[in-house]
């Protein structure tokens, strides 16, 4: 497969890009940081921009150097983002709150739009998986512009699928669990303070127990890029919870349901009356 993927030089966007590679897939990495070491360790499979997702001009370069290699790309997984702005809302900087929106948000419609054109050029069909969790599907006390941000990448999902219905791409968001990297590594250093103390003692306990599997999410994302994923597009996928190897069996019941999308509880569903 040929395979682009954002936030390539660091975490979970690291750690795939070293997956697929080694199993001889090629790979576009989109960065900041320089990335010639691992160029350096796949010359025949790895290419990389350096590029700051949240900036337009520099994504639709990267979808330009890639296009100059590969007449198509089989899948767009999009890892780059930021944990930014942390903290109560209210005392928050609102340039650096906006930032972080930008980053994560911004990021990823940058990249869905940009690589479009060769993924629509794919022989088979094309698949595209976005980073979510992080307080996407509940309320996260002291981080609120990830949060906000994780959010909306669900929906931009669920709107950009149904917007290609009918094109050979399906688009889903996955929630990979709470994995040891470095914005583990943030909260800690930033303390109770800041992100507050349940935040700060998941951490400490996550650390401590070595985080959720990385292999599951890996797994997850395997199985999003293969076939047997076919007709699963516009969902928010949990690595850790769902039965997501199984999905592809249940492929039409899903497409025609809300099954794994956000959406509001209305009182009756909750056995609630409000009189």
């Amino acid at each position: 497969m040929n395979l682009v993927i954002t936030g390539s030089s660091s975490g979970i966007g690291r750690a795939l890009t070293r997956h697929f590679l080694t199993r001889g897939h090629a790979v576009f990495g989109l960065a900041r940081s320089d990335q010639a070491e691992l160029q350096g360790e796949f010359p025949a499979l790895f290419r990389f921009s350096r590029c700051d997702v949240a900036d337009w001009p520099q994504v639709e370069r990267a979808a330009r150097e890639a296009a100059a290699g590969w007449a198509h790309a089989d899948g767009l997984i999009a890892c780059a983002g930021v944990q930014g702005e942390l903290g109560p809302a209210m005392a928050a900087d609102p340039a650096q709150w906006s930032a972080t929106v930008r980053t994560n948000l911004d990021g990823t419609f940058y990249s869905l739009r940009a690589f479009h054109g060769l993924l629509a050029r794919a022989p088979r069909r094309a698949k595209v998986i976005c980073l979510s969790g992080g307080g996407a599907t509940k309320a996260r006390v002291n981080f609120s512009a990830y949060g906000a941000a994780k959010t909306a990448i669900v929906r931009l999902v669920e709107t950009i699928a149904e917007e290609l219905k009918g094109q050979p791409i399906d688009l889903n968001a996955i929630a990979p669990g709470a994995i040891n990297t470095r914005m583990t590594e943030e909260v800690l250093a930033l303390g109770p303070g800041v992100v507050g103390e349940a935040e700060y003692a998941g951490a400490l306990k996550q650390k401590a127990a070595g985080g959720a599997s990385l292999d599951k999410a890996t797994g997850l994302v395997e199985w999003l890029l293969s076939p047997a994923s076919d007709g699963i597009s516009g969902r928010l996928l949990a690595a850790p919870w769902d039965p997501w190897a199984t999905l592809g069996q249940h492929a039409g019941k899903i497409a025609g349901s809300d099954i794994y999308q956000l959406r509001r509880i209305l009182p009756e569903e909750r056995g609630t009356k409000l009189d």
